[in-house]
């Protein structure tokens, strides 16, 4: 039997896709969906204190998002230009992955400005070398500084990539809030979205109880939310995006399995970045690269026994994953629960624990 997409489709009201963040990172709502019994509870995001022990292990993705998204200028004629950083192709040189809107108007050879709104002297120059699909280019910045003055006049002139989903400009609170508290390597176009629910405190209050956090990263590219266009889920590819587990993070891990311990991942991408590295043995091991795994049902999962996780859209490689986890009648139950009782979608939505 082939799974199909037309599998994952549910009716979702737009008012529920959340544009802004709950007030309080922690006091967004939480349903716990129990695989064994198919019992559903509704909670608050800290109230996941209740379901974990001494000894067990979440696994996070401290990947950080960088504000990759330029508004900018062509040379000669001024038109206006959107590029949206999408990954670094070589580090001396300062060669870009982009894509670019109105993608008619760039071509090779064309000069690329880009001025901070408020100062129109802080300027960065881009030179496009290549063109790589119908909206993708190459860039290469033309920049002379130091490399940490660099990402200093990306920070300044870049704007938080916030999903065009949300229709709004981005505001200040974005910045905080489209990234996780623990975020540590700079690389991602997306948040890992189950992790924007914990807050320091949280943290803090999960340790003393002496739950272990591991941490992986793994940058969230675009490719993550690229909409799937095929009805049989075997033809679907996911674009690759890198990912690092480092030894201690896998020997927790570990530990806490041969323990018997609960394992925890916080989110899809923390799942697709273990799910990727799994050893003979079944056990997590350390490894960098680049993953393109899909994960669909039928499908075995090796390390975590329960998950963190946003609401995700209709017929995304999110929502299918979470269902090969928690169950596809399940988890299609649970949306239901979660469309007639309101909670919020996507991003800056609510959250679901699957224990």
């Amino acid at each position: 039997m082939r799974t199909k997409l037309s599998q994952f489709n549910f009716d979702l009201p737009e008012k529920l896709v959340a544009k802004y963040p709950s007030e309080v990172r922690d006091e967004s709502r939480l349903m716990v969906v129990h695989k064994d019994s198919g019992k559903i509870e509704h909670k608050m995001f800290k109230d996941i204190l209740e379901y974990f022990e001494e000894g067990d292990c979440f696994i996070h993705n401290d990947t950080k998002v960088f504000p990759a998204r330029l508004y900018g200028c062509k040379e000669k004629t001024g038109a206006k230009i959107e590029v949206f950083l999408l990954r670094e192709l070589n580090h001396e040189a300062r060669l870009w992955d982009v894509l670019v809107d109105p993608a008619r108007k760039i071509r090779v050879g064309n000069k690329l400005y880009f001025h901070d709104k408020n100062d129109e002297d802080e300027i960065l120059i881009a030179e496009v070398v290549d063109n790589t699909t119908s909206r993708g280019r190459t860039i290469r910045f033309l920049f002379e500084g130091t490399e940490e003055e660099f990402q200093e006049r990306l920070q300044e002139l870049g704007n938080t990539p916030l999903p065009k989903y949300l229709n709004r400009e981005v505001e200040e609170i974005d910045r905080e809030r489209y990234q996780t508290v623990y975020a540590k390597n700079m690389g991602a176009v997306a948040a890992p979205t189950a992790g924007l629910h914990f807050s320091t405190e949280l943290l803090k209050r999960l340790e003393l109880k002496g739950v272990n956090s591991a941490f992986v990263t793994l940058h969230v590219g675009l490719g993550t939310f690229r909409s799937i266009d095929v009805e049989d889920l075997s033809k679907h590819k996911m674009d690759a995006e890198y990912f690092n587990i480092p030894q201690h993070s896998a020997d927790m891990v570990n530990t806490a399995s041969a323990a018997k311990k609960r394992i925890c991942s916080i989110g899809t991408t923390s799942m697709r970045t273990i799910e990727s590295a799994v050893s003979a043995e079944g056990t997590l091991k350390m490894a960098e690269g680049w993953t393109n795994k899909f994960i669909y049902p039928p499908f075995e999962f090796s390390i975590a026994d329960s998950m963190i996780t946003n609401f995700h859209l209709p017929k995304s490689s999110l929502m299918i994953m979470v269902s090969a986890f928690g169950g596809k009648d399940l988890i299609m139950e649970a949306y239901q629960q979660a469309i007639k009782k309101k909670y919020r979608f996507f991003s800056y939505g609510d959250a679901m624990l699957i224990i």
